[in-house]
């Protein structure tokens, strides 16, 4: 890496995997009991959307495996947290969408996990954070087209 950009990158990528790495392990640590990061991210995600995706969208929305998204599906099911429904034009596909006992485990998650994010913007303000927002944006934006 003789490049300066190349070490300016190493450098912002290693920050954002560590990042990542603690953000996820503190706000796994707050989630209600028996809920997981995972669980969390797709009932945002439903919940967000106000409308009912395929099991397949979700794994590409989340980049991983249908596999992956069917577990995941599944265990939200067994807590009530999803209703799966046979798409009636095509009985080999199924729409999933938020339930009301998910929105509610979604709203237990969110004030679970608001002290931990709440700190954390309050350390570094709100102009860093609106401007590290708006940068990441950009970079996840960039990355999507890759």
């Amino acid at each position: 890496m003789n490049n300066p950009n190349e070490s300016l990158a190493a450098a912002l990528f290693s920050e954002l995997f560590m990042a990542g790495q603690l953000a996820r392990s503190q706000i796994s640590k707050a989630l209600p009991k028996g809920m997981e990061l995972s669980h969390f991210s797709v009932l945002n995600h439903l919940d967000h959307l106000r409308d009912e995706r395929t099991p397949a969208q979700l794994a590409a929305t989340f980049h991983v495996t249908r596999g992956a998204m069917t577990n995941t599906l599944s265990k939200l099911e067994w807590a009530g947290h999803v209703h799966i429904r046979p798409d009636w034009d095509d009985a080999r596909r199924k729409f999933v969408s938020i339930s009301p006992a998910g929105r509610a485990a979604l709203q237990a998650a969110i004030q679970a996990i608001a002290p931990i994010l709440s700190e954390a913007t309050a350390d570094i303000g709100d102009e860093n954070t609106r401007t590290t927002l708006k940068v990441l944006r950009e970079l996840r934006q960039h990355l999507g087209e890759s």
